[in-house]
């Protein structure tokens, strides 16, 4: 009785072979030119870089967000669901127990039994009373099982992946968000500036006509320019309105205003690294992801082929059996039983031969993803870089530029306040102006929002450190 018990976990301690392939890390292709040993560099991808903008406005946002922005509880839960499936399937692996129990109580007939001469049942009633325990076991005598637990595992830390991506986009959004609102807040005061100006001119140019000086020409000139520049502040509030909601939707809160910090002009722009080494950059949680999917996919082939091997179980019973309730729990009516089953296919046309042919093409698929997101990580970089870069050119030409026209502007009305043009000269200079007031503000933009892209694109240890401050998911438990 005790032998197949004997050859079948003999199997199983001796089973370390598992079917299908072993995961095997892709070389990664890597940029020469970013291989250096920059300690600096590399540690500059674990700070907290929206802290370097020198705003504590913006780190209570950014830190409010990460407690309370809806997106960041549902990747939460998402690992919480995906730790809960690894547990199930991890529980595969060990011996699963049950207790059953049950109770007849019946009165026989004698119209409808044939019983042996000299027995007479009629008018008796039989009891009978089971209680017990199950024990069965598949033995993973092939790895198939410990191919599907690598697999749920994989998928388990790829949706960590995933939380910890949607960590990362948010302290960008946040941060984005809040350098837009910054700079609608200060595009608002130069079109109230311009407007206050035309308005002042506006009543100069009104008092010199009744005088008899002015034309009404002139009049007419600067109360047109006075109305369109007056038209763009309602548009602009209400900008800045859709951008404080914006702001509090990433926080997870209603719609309201937003407290302001620093301006924009008082913001100090992070550091950017030079370049960083290339295993800095595959710390990116969408790079980590993609390696978890593809570690998963690699096990799935190994549970298909394990399809073709059969099924290996234990099964014993325990308990107590007894026709009367009165012998229960006595050695008497003591039962057991214990056996091993073997299940195997032998023609499925062709089904198992498809399930297999479908893990490995996903397998295929998800190194190729796996291969993308890397370069992907790459490009995201050299871009944000080179946009790091061009854009405080562009700031430093812009800033040039507003302080020729502003030298225009200041001489067009000292000659205008003299008569040596007219007021048309001044408008212009003004409109000038004006434009170029904004073009700066927006390179001013540009340049932190490229700053923000070039951090989010480096990733950073910044996002593990946070994803530990998350609530956990519940660790699965062998037992129960």
């Amino acid at each position: 009785m005790r032998k197949p018990i004997v050859i079948a976990v003999a199997a199983a301690l001796a089973g370390c072979w598992q079917v299908g392939p072993d995961y095997v890390k892709p070389k990664i292709d890597t940029p020469k030119q970013w291989r250096f040993a920059d300690k600096e560099a590399r540690d500059t991808t674990n700070l907290k870089w929206w802290e370097q903008l020198g705003d504590p406005e913006l780190n209570r946002l950014v830190d409010q967000a990460l407690r309370g922005n809806l997106d960041l509880k549902v990747a939460v839960a998402n690992v919480d669901q995906f730790m809960g499936q690894y547990g199930a399937t991890r529980a595969n692996l060990f011996p699963q127990i049950s207790g059953f129990g049950d109770y007849l109580r019946r009165k026989s007939s004698t119209q409808s039994l044939s019983l042996p001469k000299g027995i007479d049942l009629s008018g008796k009633d039989v009891d009978y009373a089971r209680l017990g325990g199950q024990l069965s076991w598949e033995i993973d005598v092939w790895g198939a099982l410990r191919r599907a637990n690598e697999a749920a595992f994989a998928q388990m830390l790829a949706q960590e992946g995933v939380k910890r991506g949607v960590l990362l986009t948010l302290a960008s959004q946040v941060a984005q968000t809040y350098i837009q609102l910054r700079t609608l807040d200060k595009n608002l005061d130069i079109t109230r500036f311009v407007v206050k100006t035309l308005e002042e001119q506006l009543q100069i140019e009104n008092a010199r006509f009744k005088e008899g000086y002015g034309s009404e020409l002139e009049v007419r000139q600067v109360e047109s320019e006075y109305q369109r520049r007056l038209a763009l502040i309602p548009a602009a509030e209400e900008n800045i309105a859709q951008t404080e909601h914006a702001l509090k939707l990433l926080l997870g809160q209603n719609p309201g205003a937003i407290r302001r910090g620093k301006s924009l002009d008082d913001l100090k722009l992070p550091a950017v690294p030079a370049g960083l080494p290339a295993d800095v950059l595959v710390r990116r949680p969408d790079i980590q992801q993609a390696e978890q999917q593809l570690i998963a996919a690699n096990a799935q082939i190994g549970v298909a082929r394990g399809l073709y091997f059969p099924k290996i179980s234990i099964t014993s019973d325990v308990g107590q059996l007894s026709t009367q309730a009165a012998t229960m729990f006595t050695p008497g009516a003591n039962f057991w039983s214990v056996g091993t089953s073997m299940l195997g296919p032998i023609f499925t046309a062709g089904k198992i031969a498809g399930q297999v042919q479908a893990a490995e093409a996903t397998q295929r698929a998800a190194l190729a993803n796996y291969q993308q997101s890397i370069l992907t990580a790459f490009r995201e970089f050299e871009d944000a870089l080179v946009a790091s870069q061009k854009t405080q050119e562009q700031r430093d030409k812009q800033g040039a530029r507003v302080t020729a026209v502003g030298d225009y502007y200041r001489l067009s009305k000292l000659r205008y306040d003299e008569g040596l043009v007219d007021y048309i000269t001044v408008l212009d200079s003004l409109r000038q102006l004006y434009e170029a007031q904004i073009d700066l503000l927006s390179a001013q933009s540009s340049t932190f929002t490229a700053s923000i892209q070039l951090y989010r694109a480096m990733g950073g240890g910044w996002v593990v450190a946070e994803a530990e401050k998350l609530p956990k998911p519940q660790e699965p438990s062998v037992f129960p």
